[in-house]
């Protein structure tokens, strides 16, 4: 384990920042010191060769320092080592392995993405760049100390915390962020003791991008399949105990606007053992508006359409009857307030706001607004009674609105 400390760093060895400035000479041996003033006495002039060569044997080299081992982190190291011949590079982490997000954020079904790795590595061996692991920059060390002891200073670290919806019921256990939840079946350490409850049948994500489908994904993966991937032991565990059956992926804007990537949702369609839910409704109309698209979003709203809309052979009929999990997409939905179990022990259920869009522009993309409708969605197994008590204690409907009339719609998932 590399040490915490910074006693055994001799930082008093290190140069003054004015030797460090770039270009500047260091002195070669006690009492040099050349002579700048033009036909000065006693030294050389400035127009001298021999002036010239001494200045450029003299010369410092660039000494960078990057915070942070992800694929930023790397990168830059990578194009400072490559452009620069006698640069010097030293990585920070605070973790005690390298390569960030490719490690601890791709799925573990994906190694192909990893692959980019073994091009890290080559960098990291260069006898040019060194690793210090285990370092915590603001903790251990401070970017003014840095600052004084490198040319330059690159911050590539990624998101320290996830963002929080700032909705009332988000503190309930059972909410978890997706870089919490991503963390965890990767093995990140800060994550380890997540142990999350997956004691009921339906799911819901929030957010329609790539990590919502790795999620949904893993949930939904039949752990046999799990078992052939570099998933970590104690998550494989929790997920053969599993109950979830359904997976919701909710986003706040429409089909046109998901920000999922077209071989993620293929992964999707073709999941063992898991089948599709959407909604036809959704994709109608938007023959029209697929063609003006560029070429990539085009073939992923296609993919989506034809999921959608295609009917079911008798075949695939019956044997998606017979499939047990299922998944599908729920657009146009912002949510509102996370719903408490009548113990308060847990989260129960969603308070959704149904939105719309208003009409895009060049200028201007579509935004959601909410569209004076509700939906209430409970996700564990859990009394009805009881629940919907407690739905109506927590729900004051207007008798009208300037929208028209407000409705409650309750749907049971489970």
């Amino acid at each position: 384990m590399a040490p915490r400390g910074w006693g055994c760093w001799r930082w008093a060895a290190r140069p003054s920042p004015t030797q460090l400035r770039p270009g500047a000479a260091r002195p070669s041996a006690p009492g040099w010191a050349p002579a700048w003033g033009r036909g000065e006495r006693g030294g050389p002039s400035p127009s001298s060769t021999g002036f010239r060569q001494l200045l450029s044997t003299l010369e410092l080299a660039p000494h960078v320092c990057v915070v942070g081992s992800g694929p930023a982190g790397f990168y830059t190291a990578q194009h400072l080592l490559k452009h620069h011949p006698r640069v010097q590079v030293d990585i920070y982490e605070k973790q005690l392995v390298p390569f960030g997000l490719v490690r601890f954020g791709v799925a573990p079904d994906h190694p192909e993405v990893k692959n980019v790795i073994n091009t890290f590595t080559q960098t990291a061996h260069s006898t040019r760049c060194a690793f210090r692991g285990n370092v915590t920059v603001g903790r251990d060390v401070s970017v003014s100390e840095l600052q004084k002891a490198y040319h330059a200073v690159v911050l590539s670290y990624g998101a320290e915390d996830h963002r929080t919806l700032g909705i009332p019921g988000e503190e309930l256990p059972g909410v978890i962020s997706a870089r919490d939840f991503v963390g965890w079946y990767n093995g990140l350490p800060e994550n380890h003791k997540l142990a999350p409850n997956l004691n009921c049948d339906t799911a819901l994500i929030l957010g329609q991008g790539n990590v919502a489908l790795d999620v949904a994904r893993i949930l939904l993966t039949p752990t046999e399949l799990l078992e052939k991937t570099d998933i970590t032991a104690e998550s494989l565990k929790v997920l053969k105990q599993s109950q979830v059956k359904r997976v919701w992926i909710v986003g706040r804007r429409g089909p046109l606007q998901v920000a999922f990537t077209i071989k993620e949702l293929r992964e999707m369609i073709n999941l063992p053992g898991s089948q599709p839910h959407l909604d036809s409704a959704d994709f109608s109309g938007l023959e029209e508006l697929i063609k003006a698209a560029p070429r990539p979003k085009k073939r992923l709203l296609e993919l989506l359409v034809r999921t959608a809309l295609k009917p079911l052979e008798v075949k695939e009929a019956d044997k998606r009857a017979e499939t047990p999990r299922a998944w599908g997409l729920r657009f146009l939905r912002s949510p509102q307030e996370m719903l408490p179990s009548p113990d308060g022990g847990r989260i129960a259920g969603i308070r959704l706001a149904v939105m719309r869009l208003e009409e895009s522009t060049e200028l201007a993309p579509s935004f959601p607004f909410p569209f004076y409708l509700q939906e209430l969605l409970t996700l564990p197994k859990t009394s009805r009674e009881s629940l919907m008590e407690r739905i109506r204690a927590l729900v004051k409907m207007p008798k009208q609105c300037p929208q028209g009339q407000w409705r409650m719609c309750h749907v049971d998932w489970c």
